[in-house]
């Protein structure tokens, strides 16, 4: 029996979360769902300009809402590194850390400022990195939360070790796939670190479903003037099949969710519950392959992600 669980997020108050893409879609309702609740919210962006526009929006419904934006490219370990040393050295604790910010199904093979292929380079490795960075200001709150959006192509592919970069043969969705199983993987195993070395943070991962947000027709042409099939497929799927996909509210529950519950359980992986996780109101556990869970395989991951990053949990 599928169990159904509805999103009330608690009272936030005097808690510091901090989501990384804040500034549109999932990341935007996400802090304004945070904010709304009293938290102070870190909006982790690249774009300041955009950013105080979504502040200005987040403030038309959220008039008191405590905001903050720093600056944040996941495709840079610099600007990583730069934030996390930022928010070490003011040294307030981190409650809530939410790994959001993404990239999807550029048309062409593109690489990060250190040489990774893009996707996983800032879907995986970049959160990666600056859950690393920011490990003693979250292991500081005694009970912090660090929640990873990941995605149902997760189930399209898992992790292939022997071409991490795409470097033999690009291939735009299965590179998505792959970084989001990643996502995936990380939560996973980071949850069974915080268990195994007392770190205090319950870890979850959480995906959408599908959502209307822009990464699906921004990300598929990345620039390009005109629109790839692949982003006129995802037009044409919102036209035809409506009743697929769901507006920003519903799809930011299963991460809110794995973010603020009480009852949310470190190593879970939360998505809608409506047919194959796509879409429906509330939230409920999403399935997860095994090769996903395989702790030998999340470790092998772990260990490549350091010497990738140079960024070294502790042991």
């Amino acid at each position: 029996m599928v169990r159904v669980r509805e999103v009330t997020v608690p009272d936030q108050s005097g808690k510091l979360a901090v989501v990384t893409g804040a500034n549109s879609g999932l990341g935007l309702g996400i802090a304004t769902r945070l904010a709304a609740a009293g938290a102070d919210v870190v909006m982790a962006i690249r774009n300041r300009a955009k950013g105080e526009e979504a502040i200005a929006q987040i403030r038309s419904t959220v008039p008191d809402a405590k905001l903050t934006i720093k600056s944040l490219d996941l495709s840079s370990l610099a600007s990583v590194k730069a934030l996390g040393d930022e928010l070490n050295a003011e040294g307030r604790p981190i409650d809530l850390l939410v790994n959001n910010a993404g990239i999807m199904q550029p048309p062409q093979r593109e690489t990060t400022a250190d040489g990774f292929e893009l996707q996983f380079g800032c879907n995986h490795l970049g959160h990666f990195a600056l859950t690393g960075h920011l490990l003693p200001l979250l292991r500081a709150d005694g009970g912090a939360r660090v929640t990873t959006l990941s995605s149902s192509a997760a189930r399209l592919g898992g992790i292939n070790f022997d071409d991490l970069q795409w470097e033999k043969r690009y291939n735009a969705t299965g590179a998505y796939a792959q970084s989001k199983s990643a996502n995936l993987m990380f939560a996973i195993e980071l949850d069974r670190r915080s268990k195994r070395g007392g770190w205090g943070i319950v870890s979850t991962a959480a995906h959408p479903g599908l959502c209307k947000t822009n990464l699906q027709l921004s990300g598929p042409s990345h620039g390009q003037a005109n629109p790839t099939l692949l982003e006129r497929f995802y037009r044409i799927s919102r036209q035809v099949t409506p009743f697929m996909w769901q507006e920003i509210d519903e799809g930011i529950q299963p991460a809110l969710y794995g973010a603020t519950a009480p009852d949310a359980q470190g190593g879970a992986f939360y998505g809608p519950r409506g047919f194959l996780e796509l879409a429906g109101g509330g939230v409920t556990d999403a399935k997860i392959l095994a090769r996903a869970s395989n702790e030998a395989d999340g470790r092998r991951l772990w260990e490549i992600s350091e010497q990738l990053t140079s960024v070294t949990y502790p042991a």
